[in-house]
């Protein structure tokens, strides 16, 4: 192998330079930089930098406190507030009302419209409180799914060591009936069957973050900005055209994160963790789409701390959700016209 001879002698004629970081030493070869992959974690930082600073631009923008005038309805009496326009949210709101609507509200109503409890108000509003014991909880149970499923996204790009290079896809639109929420993502690995107690250890990733009562924070930014911030991420840099397309104004992202993930979503979400109650990750299938290949579809089951469920229909939910979920898969045409997955897409547990 005269070749590997001939770099070797090539390389030997240059200077080292051992350089330390984090108290770990890594060879430097001076006048050659190898090719080196991306961590997770380097990205993660990298998107949370971007996404603060502009926060901090946007509210710049904001040179004059404006007052908006908030019309609580009450089943007894009205409450009217008067808030601060684009600064103010439902839960400040909340603050002023009553502290069960701070603790149990999972989204707000304004003007009839679904809306984050973070999530400032833009303008002069009827405002009211949902949560999950509501006459029609449809509304919670979506924005839940979809946070459960926002988590799990959290959860995959954490718990893999370094090496391996996760990128999330995407999750389909909440459907409670599935049994499941789910998130599809590359893995970077041929098969994979995890064991229970690997399951578990995801798990207990997502618990983490119950306890720690952290916020869902909302931010639109432009498609450029979101290009930009995901530009390490094959399949949502793919994505954020069509997602920009159907945005209102046609060029913008809705973010969300949570402590330092952050990931694209229409929303809305619930308020915070601690809302999560029993969760947990059941299953991981292979999936073969015709736009993205061969992916993972991570599935999950979680139900909300405001309703309590015994340990056996536990049991028996765990057991459905552990069955392939066949919502729909990702596509670069976009999220709604996503088609569900063929039959012909085999359970990986069977």
């Amino acid at each position: 192998m005269p070749h590997l001879s001939r770099t070797f002698a090539r390389f030997s004629r240059q200077k080292f330079i051992e350089s330390h970081h984090n108290s770990t030493k890594s060879w430097v070869l001076q006048g050659w930089q190898p090719v080196r992959t991306l961590t997770n974690q380097e990205v993660r930082n990298k998107r949370c930098l971007i996404y603060d600073q502009e926060k901090l631009r946007q509210e710049s923008l904001i040179r004059r406190i404006e007052k908006i005038q908030v019309i609580r309805k009450g089943p007894t009496e009205d409450l009217t507030l008067i808030m601060n326009k684009n600064l103010s949210t439902p839960y400040n709101c909340a603050m002023h009302d009553n502290e069960i609507y701070m603790d149990q509200s999972i989204l707000a109503l304004v003007n009839g419209k679904p809306w984050d409890m973070h999530r400032p108000l833009v303008e002069d509003c009827q405002l009211d409180f949902l949560h999950f014991r509501d006459d029609n909880p449809l509304a919670c149970n979506k924005a839940y799914w979809r946070s459960c499923s926002f988590i799990l996204g959290h959860v995959l790009e954490t718990a893999f060591k370094s090496r391996h290079y996760v990128e999330l896809c995407s999750f389909p639109a909440p459907n409670v009936k599935s049994g499941s929420f789910v998130y599809d993502v590359d893995l970077k690995l041929d098969k994979w069957r995890p064991s229970s107690g690997e399951l578990i250890a995801l798990t207990q990733i997502a618990t983490g973050l119950m306890a720690e009562e952290l916020r869902f924070q909302r931010l639109d930014v432009d498609a450029s900005l979101a290009v930009d911030m995901f530009k390490d991420n094959q399949y949502k840099s793919q994505q954020i055209p069509a997602i920009a397309a159907k945005s209102e104004t046609g060029n913008n992202v809705t973010l969300y994160r949570v402590k330092d993930h952050i990931d694209i979503s229409n929303g809305p979400m619930i308020s915070n963790t601690s809302q999560i109650g029993r969760y947990s990750i059941v299953g991981v299938n292979p999936i073969d789409t015709p736009d993205y290949g061969c992916l993972f579809r991570i599935q999950g089951l979680s139900t909300p701390k405001q309703l309590w469920v015994d340990w056996w229909t536990w049991d028996i939910l765990l057991e459905r959700a552990a069955k392939l979920n066949k919502s729909t898969y990702p596509s670069l045409i976009g999220f709604e016209s996503r088609q569900s997955l063929p039959d012909t897409v085999k359970d990986n547990r069977s």
